[in-house]
C-alpha cells in the first residue's frame, strides 16, 4: 500500500461525488477563481503600474502593502496571504497558474472546494512563515511573491496520492508522480541550504511542502477551521428550530415516488460491497485516472461516498 494513499483519500465525505458530466470538471471552481484573481492582479499591475502616488509607482506601492516582506522591514501580517497573489512576470505567473491547474484540478475534484481552497491558502502561509524564519539563516532574504509555495503543496499532495501517475517531464520524458516530486523537493532543499543566490525563495518552496505534508495526515472531518467556521456560522446565523418553521404550506404535497422492485433488487447488494473492492477501483484510478472507470465502478464509489455523508 503506497504511503497510506487509502488513509489520505477516504478523509473527504464527498470524495467520489461525481461532477457535472457524470466525471471530474475540467476548470473546478477553487482553481478557476484562483486564476483569475491571479491573472486580474497581474494585468492591474502591468496596466496601472506606472502611474504614480506622489513620489511613488503605482506598482511600488502595491509591492511595499501586499509583498511579502522580511520581519521588521516592512513586514505586515496580511502579507502571508497577499503575496501569494503577485507575481514578477508573465513567466512567473503562467508556469505557477499551468502548476495549478495541472496537478491541483484532480484534488480539488476528489477533495471537494472547501478542502482544497483550505490546504492551498495554508500551504501558501505555511510557505511564506518559512521564507520569514528558516531562509534569513541560509540566505539573504528579499521581497518575496508569487505562489510558488502554495504549488509546493498541492505538488506533494498529488505525489502521494498519485504516486505511479506519469508525468511527462519537459512534456516528452515519462516520469512518475513520486520520483517527480521527489527530484524536485531535493533540488529545493540542496539550493536552500547551499544559500544559493538565484532570486528564488527556495525556503518557501520547501515550506509549502513541509506544512502539506503534516496537513495530509489531519483528520479532516474534525478540522480547527472548519470546526470554527461552523461554530461561527450557528452562532451568527442560528437556524429556526421553532414549530412554525415545518408547517406544510399550500402546494408543498406532492405524490410519493416509488421504485420499481426489481431495481430495488439490481442495488440491495450495495450493503455488501467490500473494502477490497474499493481498494481494487482506487488502484485504478491512481493508475488511469476517474476516466477509466466503468460506469458500474462510478456507481459504486457514488454510492459508498453516498453512505460516509
Amino acid at each position: 500500500m503506497p504511503f497510506n494513499r487509502y488513509r489520505y483519500e477516504y478523509q473527504a465525505p464527498n470524495y467520489y461525488r461525481p461532477s457535472l458530466f457524470g466525471g471530474f470538471r475540467f476548470l473546478p471552481p477553487v482553481i478557476k477563481y484562483l486564476l483569475i484573481i491571479n491573472a486580474a492582479t497581474f494585468l492591474v499591475v502591468i496596466f496601472l503600474g506606472n502611474f504614480r502616488i506622489g513620489d511613488f509607482y503605482f506598482a511600488s506601492v502595491l509591492n511595499m502593502i501586499f509583498a511579502l516582506y522580511p520581519l521588521g522591514h516592512g513586514f505586515y501580517p496580511w502579507q502571508l496571504v497577499t503575496y501569494m497573489f503577485m507575481h514578477g512576470g508573465f513567466g512567473h505567473l503562467f508556469f505557477n497558474m499551468f502548476a495549478l491547474w495541472m496537478f491541483g484540478m484532480e484534488l480539488e475534484n476528489v477533495w471537494g472546494s472547501k478542502r482544497f481552497l483550505t490546504y492551498y491558502l495554508l500551504c501558501g502561509i505555511g510557505a511564506g512563515v518559512s521564507n520569514l524564519l528558516v531562509a534569513p539563516l541560509f540566505t539573504t532574504v528579499a521581497p518575496t511573491i508569487g505562489a510558488s509555495g502554495a504549488i509546493y503543496g498541492v505538488l506533494l499532495a498529488f505525489g502521494l496520492l498519485f504516486p505511479d501517475r506519469p508525468i511527462f517531464l519537459y512534456f516528452l520524458l515519462p516520469i512518475k508522480a513520486k520520483y517527480f516530486v521527489t527530484i524536485f523537493i531535493l533540488f529545493e532543499l540542496f539550493y536552500g541550504v547551499t544559500g544559493t543566490t538565484d532570486g528564488v525563495a527556495h525556503f518557501a518552496h520547501l515550506g509549502g511542502a513541509a506544512v502539506g505534508f503534516l496537513l495530509l495526515n489531519v483528520n479532516w472531518d474534525h478540522f480547527p477551521l472548519f470546526t470554527w467556521w461552523d461554530r461561527m456560522k450557528a452562532a451568527l446565523w442560528p437556524r429556526d428550530t421553532s414549530p412554525g418553521r415545518y408547517r406544510r404550506r399550500q402546494g408543498e404535497v406532492i405524490d410519493a415516488k416509488f421504485r420499481d422492485i426489481r431495481e430495488a433488487e439490481k442495488y440491495k447488494d450495495d450493503d455488501q460491497i467490500d473494502q477490497e473492492r474499493i481498494d481494487e477501483i482506487l488502484d485504478k484510478i491512481s493508475k488511469g485516472g476517474y476516466q477509466s472507470l466503468t460506469e458500474e465502478e462510478k456507481r459504486i464509489l457514488f454510492e459508498a461516498s453516498k453512505k460516509m455523508n
